[in-house]
């Protein structure tokens, strides 16, 4: 069926959901700090990147325990001795940290999100995401504007899950055919919003070649390169502009 043939049965979009690393920010890469952490736990930095690669599905959903029960799977797994609880307190906080440093919202992020708002529309975000967004959700801009965030490692599930898609549409009081949703493509995310029965865009920003992925989507789709372009889509007013995107 095409795209045109498949958004014919037109509805007004309610809300419009967006992925967070790659989508609301910047596309994600790994700071020098990630790899003074690594030092500080005794870690070679290489084989703890590997470590942090390889263990990401476990770490979204909490699978490994808690944030200090995960950094000592990752150090004993990076070839480090089993580190202290005081090396390990220090050693989050410093993950805490590089991420901090490693978020950076695209400038168009807040406005977009402000417009949307300004139009009547709701605004969700859906996240796949280790221990350390949440503690750092308060401080960002966009977390006043955002009125549901799904993040995986409270959900204990993650994208492409259907229910990850359904908590964000029930949390913005939405059924998901009245629901747009953004993201980059990393984790099978656009195969499962569209699965679950929601209008889908991928952000193919000009920077996304250098996005950290861990599991690229070969949903194919309309896309647009800018957050911006959103606003563009929305202000056609019903799922069937997505055949013209």
């Amino acid at each position: 069926m095409s795209l045109a043939a498949d958004m014919s049965h037109a509805r007004t979009m309610r809300a419009v959901i967006f992925d967070f690393f790659g989508t609301l920010t910047c596309a994600a890469q790994r700071g020098p700090a990630h790899a003074a952490v690594a030092t500080r736990l005794g870690c070679d930095p290489t084989s703890f990147a590997a470590a942090l690669d390889a263990t990401f599905a476990e770490r979204s959903v909490g699978a490994l325990g808690g944030p200090l029960a995960t950094l000592a799977t990752l150090a004993t797994r990076s070839g480090a001795p089993p580190p202290s609880v005081r090396l390990l307190h220090e050693a989050y906080a410093g993950r805490v940290a590089a991420l901090r440093a490693d978020v950076r919202l695209r400038p168009d992020a807040v406005a977009v999100l402000c417009a949307l708002r300004k139009r009547g529309l709701r605004v969700g975000v859906i996240s796949d995401c280790a221990a350390e967004l949440p503690s750092i959700w308060p401080e960002l801009a966009v977390a006043p504007l955002v009125d549901v965030r799904v993040l995986s490692i409270e959900q204990r599930r993650h994208k492409p899950d259907r229910q990850m898609y359904l908590a964000a549409s029930n949390g913005l009081g939405v059924v998901p055919a009245d629901c747009l949703y953004v993201g980059d493509g990393d984790s099978h995310e656009l195969s499962g919003a569209t699965a679950a029965g929601m209008a889908t865009l991928r952000l193919a920003a000009d920077d996304m070649s250098g996005h950290l992925v861990f599991s690229a989507d070969d949903w194919a789709g309309p896309s647009v390169r800018t957050l911006t372009d959103v606003l563009d889509v929305v202000a056609r007013g019903t799922r069937r502009s997505l055949a013209a995107a």
